[in-house]
């Protein structure tokens, strides 16, 4: 990648210079030999493991930062060390690229709504009467977004490696297949084809929604969030029904 190789001639030539032995130690996550050749105590190693995962949650941070404000294609790994406080040598003890920033960004990123997904998803949660539902299931999918911004930078950017968009849409297919399988649930009558296009119609009612969600802040966000409820609850009321005596969905 050229602006691969431009950020490394930066961190060699430039002011970062040569890493520091307690960059080298960070990232290997050893400790180094004692003077007089002897090994360091069993605690050290486990001290500089830490400090070396401290850093790189630290360089992820700056990331997630730098693609928000810049896009990913915009951004350097001399902007992420900038935004770390760091030099460019030490940001390369860790990662060799920019794309190896994104991809074990992008990689906890998912991990992370794998977790939210599925927790969303919960059988006690789609179980509530259609109204409820859309609170228990919509609020951590919305919430998690909100807090993670550079999750969406990282998932639908052009120019994002393959292995991020790959996974993502593995997931999304994962996701599609439960929604699937929950309005089944609900339309036990419904032929297969006629659920998958509903579901569809879900993810996209969604995706936009989410879109204007994020685009927002404070009362206007909150207001976003209300809508969106409202949509899919008119939109699943005549086909799920709504046995549920309260009003439309309300917002946390």
């Amino acid at each position: 990648m050229p602006e691969a190789r431009a950020d490394k001639s930066t961190a060699k030539d430039g002011a970062g210079g040569a890493p520091t032995a307690e960059a080298a130690g960070e990232a290997a996550g050893g400790a180094p030999a004692e003077a007089g050749g002897g090994t360091a105590g069993s605690a050290r190693p486990r001290r500089r493991q830490a400090r070396g995962e401290a850093r790189i949650a630290q360089l992820l941070r700056a990331a997630a930062s730098v693609f928000c404000a810049n896009g990913y294609t915009a951004s350097s790994t001399n902007a992420i060390a900038r935004e770390a406080g760091v030099s460019p040598g030490t940001l390369y003890q860790f990662f060799p690229n920019k794309e190896a920033i994104a991809v074990e960004l992008g990689d906890r990123l998912l991990d992370r709504w794998r977790e939210t997904y599925g927790a969303a998803f919960e059988q006690s949660r789609v179980e509530q009467p259609l109204d409820r539902m859309l609170d228990a299931v919509l609020d951590p999918l919305i919430a998690f977004n909100c807090e993670n911004p550079a999750f969406s930078v990282l998932m639908h950017g052009s120019e994002i490696p393959g292995r991020i968009t790959e996974e993502h849409d593995t997931l999304h297919a994962t996701m599609l297949t439960r929604v699937e399988s929950v309005l089944a649930a609900h339309l036990p009558d419904a032929p297969a084809a006629q659920v998958h296009r509903t579901a569809d119609m879900i993810f996209m009612i969604f995706k936009a929604g989410l879109d204007l969600i994020m685009a927002h802040e404070g009362e206007e966000r909150a207001a976003y969030i209300r809508e969106l409820k409202a949509a899919l609850f008119r939109y699943l009321a005549p086909l799920v029904g709504d046995d549920s005596p309260g009003p439309a969905p309300h917002a946390p």
